[in-house]
């Protein structure tokens, strides 16, 4: 293979990488040098752990790459048999859930609603994000400066939540004016005014599921024609409501912190209300200004605070805003953690910033999600990530991400067959390969989305995390799988409650309220909020047990034990994900019964069983060649 082979398959490769994916994951320079220098000096690494050689060339992976050659083509070859009209005994059963396609001439599966939606309004969608993209460079060139693109995002947010949802857009506008309003009257007491945004937040969730389709007439008869108005093109406001809500939350305590943060007063100073800021936040609680230092409740501020606390300000000749004295003299735009925190103007925590970034039009739908202080650093300096190249990189990275779901559903219609049951006479393979690309058909009609809209934002200058980092079957920790799933999600979960409740000093109670309000967040449903507490019992034996293993991890089982473990976990992710998404409780036990107590069944798991712990030693050899190279993503 000549060079310019070489290159391009290099080049290919870094477009299918992480890093080329989200430019908020770089490689770290100091863990390179760390893990060369233990390499070259056969030794441990920081952690305790020996920086382990590459396997690629080892014998042990030739024979896995040969599995890998023969497994893989037969996992496909009998999905699709079991999922099309090659099997002739449940083809009649699904074929009324099928239309025409576009490729071979062949019928696709589009009965899963979600995706159908996206799907169908896949060209609608494109043209509206050009529509918005020419229309704002258009207006923002010809007013020369007298629209800023914080007062553009405001009202092309307004008015794109009339088109969504009409006459409901009231229902959302009220949220947002009640924890706005709300969290400014108790801006006083901190504790107060925290809890009265989770409050009412969760509140707003039980509220919308019980009364969203309440009449206006009810509430006030004036208001009875808003009832036979115009409902929008999404009737179901409040399905979209939960990612505004993040938004508005996200608001509110970013509001909190700025305002609690230390700031320049008249000889005095008030203590941050955490421990904790210290290592959260980069500030140090009681820290005199002036020389002076007054120490006050630490979740109160009295009306001479309030008055006084407007730090010292002066006009950038560079950037036509107000800046503070501490943020005057950086160079370049901050980096992500930095963004989190970053220590705005209090008057830039105002109703049109807050309505701009809760109504964001490229992020309104589905995210992904970006904290108010991120959007508002992006918002006034265009981050250096966002370049042509990343941008045709990404673009071609959704387009090959299209391209293999409409392959998947033109091929493998395994959506109709787990919505009929269509699976009798099917072996325990043919069942599992069913639940196997039906797992992956639920990742990708989630991936497809938030890659369409983060593009859009990119296109519009602003970078969101990146929701899926990892293939869906490239994973074998459940802990690992869910900081890797709605990443965006989790980074904000992680920030705003996680830390907040102690973080990994009260894993298991912190994780009991991470999945409660994820559960919630979701639906408002019993089932969920058992499967967000059954997931936290999931995950004990996996934290117990790494725990447990670490002393041995220089040990020359120690791999092959994880990977051992790792199978067990894949198994009951997969269990659990085929039960609640796939193939439902019917589907499930015929699977487990014909697993455990058939001949057939237990060749299967014996073999399926060898097959991921291959699979498994790949997934840790993928992590350790992205740490060779600076990157460890913990999942």
């Amino acid at each position: 293979m000549n060079d310019r082979a070489l290159s391009a398959l290099r080049y290919l490769k870094y477009c299918f990488s992480v890093e080329a994916v989200d430019a908020r994951i770089k490689p770290d320079a100091d863990y390179i040098k760390r893990q060369k220098g233990a390499l070259e000096a056969d030794t441990d690494l920081k952690d305790g752990r020996r920086a382990p050689r590459p396997l690629w060339g080892t014998l042990e992976f030739k024979f896995y790459y040969v599995a890998f050659a023969i497994v893989v083509p037969l996992m496909l070859k009998t999905a699709v048999d079991a999922a099309s009209e090659r099997n002739t005994l449940n083809y009649p059963r699904f074929q009324h859930l099928l239309s025409q396609g576009w490729l071979f001439g062949r019928m696709v599966d589009n009965s899963d609603a979600q995706y159908r939606f996206f799907r169908d309004n896949l060209l609608l969608l494109t043209q509206l994000m050009l529509a918005h993209l020419a229309l704002k460079r258009v207006v923002l060139y010809c007013c020369h400066g007298r629209l800023s693109v914080r007062n553009f995002d405001c009202l092309c947010g307004l008015g794109f939540l009339v088109a969504a949802h009409g006459a409901n857009s009231l229902r959302i506008l009220l949220h947002m004016g009640v924890m706005f309003a709300g969290v400014r009257l108790l801006r006083k007491h901190r504790h107060a005014a925290t809890a009265f945004t989770w409050c009412y937040g969760i509140g707003a969730l039980f509220l919308n599921d019980r009364y969203r389709t309440v009449p206006f007439a009810s509430v006030a008869s004036v208001l009875a024609p808003l009832d036979s108005a115009f409902k929008g093109i999404i009737p179901r406001w409040d399905v979209f409501f939960n990612f505004s809500l993040l938004r508005i939350i996200s608001y509110n305590l970013d509001y909190l912190e700025r305002l609690y943060s230390q700031l320049q007063f008249q000889g005095t100073t008030v203590s941050s209300p955490q421990s904790e800021d210290e290592d959260m936040y980069g500030t140090a609680a009681g820290s005199a200004v002036n020389g002076t230092s007054v120490q006050r409740p630490n979740d109160e501020l009295d009306d001479d605070d309030i008055q006084i606390n407007k730090p010292v300000f002066k006009k950038s000749g560079s950037v036509a805003r107000l800046q503070t004295i501490d943020e005057a003299g950086k160079d370049g735009p901050p980096n992500e953690r930095a963004r989190l925190t970053f220590p705005h103007h209090i008057q830039e925590y105002n109703l049109a910033n807050y309505t701009a970034y809760v109504l964001y039009t490229p992020l309104f739908i589905a995210g992904p999600i970006v904290t108010f202080n991120d959007y508002l650093c992006q918002m006034q300096r265009r981050l250096p990530s966002i370049t042509r190249e990343r941008l045709a990189i990404y673009t071609g990275v959704l387009l090959f991400t299209m391209l293999m779901m409409e392959l998947i559903l033109h091929f493998a219609y395994v959506v109709a067959v787990s919505k009929t049951h269509a699976w009798a006479g099917d072996t325990p393979f043919q069942l599992s390969m069913i639940g196997l690309v039906n797992l992956n058909v639920i990742w990708l009609k989630l991936l497809i989305p938030w890659r369409f809209f983060r593009l859009w934002a990119m296109l519009d200058g602003i970078d969101t995390p990146e929701n899926m980092i990892r293939l869906v079957d490239n994973n074998y920790s459940a802990l690992a799988f869910w900081r890797g799933w709605h990443r965006s999600f989790n980074k904000w979960v992680v920030r705003y409650i996680y830390i907040p409740l102690g973080g990994s000093r009260n894993r298991i109670l912190t994780s009991l309220a991470v999945f409660s309000f994820v559960a919630v967040w979701h639906d408002i449903e019993l089932r969920l909020l058992l499967w967000g507490w059954l997931i936290v019992v999931f995950l004990l034996p996996e934290i117990l047990l790494s725990e447990f293993f670490q002393a041995y991890r220089n040990r020359w089982w120690y791999r092959h034990v994880c990977a051992l473990g790792g199978t067990l976990n894949i198994y009951m992710m997969m269990a659990a994900n085929l039960f609640g998404f796939c193939l439902g409780s019917d589907g499930t036990k015929t699977l487990l019964h014909d697993m455990f107590m058939t001949a057939q069944g237990v060749r299967f798991l014996c073999a399926s069983t060898v097959c991921l712990f291959i699979a498994v030693q790949i997934m840790f050899e993928i992590r350790e060649d992205e740490k060779r190279h600076g990157i460890n993503l913990r999942c």
